[in-house]
C-alpha cells in the first residue's frame, strides 16, 4: 500500500509545471487530490484522475479558496495534505522597488504569499478535525518559495524575492503554532528550473546553457526534482521534519 493511500491533499498551482507533478506524484501514489488553479485543465493524465477534482479559480479570492476546500472536506470527509505551489514571477515588470509599480507590486505578493494565508486558514481547521488515527499523524504542509528568497540579485524581482522570504517565515510560523496537532509545515526552495514559470529559456538556449553551467551538479533543476522532494516533506520519512527548508538547486546556493 502507497503510504498516501487514503489520504486527502490539495495542490494549488496544479495547472502546470511543480503544482502539476506533485499532483500527479500525490495520485500515484494514491492520495485524492484537489487541483486548483486559474487556469483550464491541462491536458494531462493527472487531471483525468479518478482521484482527481480539478477547480478552477483565483487563490488570491479568499471565498473561492474558501469553497474549495471545504468541498474537499465534504467530497473526501478528511483533509491531510496541503500544497502551496500557486505563483508568478514577472520579470518583465517585477523590478527594484524604486521602479516597480506599486499595484503590481501587491498583485505579485497577493497570488505569491496572501494566497498562502487564504489557503491555510480554511484548511489547518480541517486538518485539525481529520486527527490522528491516519497514515500521516496530523497532516502537513509544503510551501513553494525560492532560492531568491535568500540572496539579492542584480536583476532584482523585489516583489517576488520579498513575497517569497514571506512565505519561508510564514511556515515556520505555522510549524510551531500547529506542532501540537501533528501538523508539519516547511518550505521548499527551487533554484533555477526548466518549468513554465521559466518559459523565457525556450527561446534562449544560450542563456538557459549559461544559467546550467553556473549550478555545481551541472544542470538545471525540473519539476520531477521539486515534486521528489516535495513528496518525501509530506511523507512520513520526514515525520520529525518541520519548520524548515529544503533548497533544491543543484548546490547553487552553496556556492560563494
Amino acid at each position: 500500500m502507497s503510504c498516501f493511500e487514503g489520504t486527502t491533499a490539495i495542490v494549488t498551482g496544479a495547472g502546470g509545471g511543480m503544482g502539476l507533478a506533485i499532483a500527479g506524484d500525490l495520485l500515484a501514489a494514491g492520495a485524492a487530490v484537489t487541483m486548483i488553479d486559474l487556469k483550464p485543465p491541462p491536458d494531462d493524465p493527472a487531471a483525468r484522475h479518478p482521484k482527481a477534482a480539478y477547480v478552477e479559480g483565483d487563490v488570491t479570492d479568499d471565498g473561492f479558496v474558501a469553497d474549495a476546500i471545504s468541498a474537499t472536506f465534504e467530497r473526501c470527509e478528511r483533509l491531510d495534505y496541503l500544497v502551496n505551489a500557486a505563483g508568478v514571477l514577472w520579470f518583465d515588470r517585477d523590478r527594484s522597488l524604486v521602479d516597480i509599480d506599486l499595484d503590481l507590486w501587491d498583485r505579485v505578493v497577493d497570488i505569491n504569499l496572501k494566497s498562502m494565508v487564504h489557503t491555510c486558514r480554511h484548511a489547518v481547521p480541517l486538518m485539525q478535525k481529520s486527527g490522528p488515527g491516519k497514515p500521516s499523524s496530523g497532516g502537513a504542509m509544503v510551501h513553494i518559495a525560492s532560492i531568491q528568497a535568500l540572496r539579492g540579485d542584480s536583476a532584482p524581482q523585489d516583489a517576488y524575492q520579498a513575497a517569497k522570504a514571506g512565505v519561508i517565515a510564514l511556515s515556520k510560523s505555522l510549524a510551531v503554532q500547529f506542532a501540537g496537532d501533528g501538523i508539519r509545515s516547511n518550505a521548499l526552495l527551487p533554484g533555477g528550473a526548466l518549468t513554465p514559470m521559466q518559459a523565457r529559456w525556450d527561446a534562449d538556449p544560450a542563456a538557459r546553457q549559461s544559467a546550467a553551467a553556473g549550478v555545481p551538479l551541472g544542470r538545471l533543476g525540473t519539476a520531477r526534482d521539486m515534486a521528489n522532494a516535495t513528496l518525501f516533506l509530506l511523507s512520513d520519512k520526514a515525520a520529525f521534519i518541520t519548520g524548515t527548508e529544503l533548497i533544491v538547486d543543484g548546490g547553487r546556493t552553496a556556492l560563494p
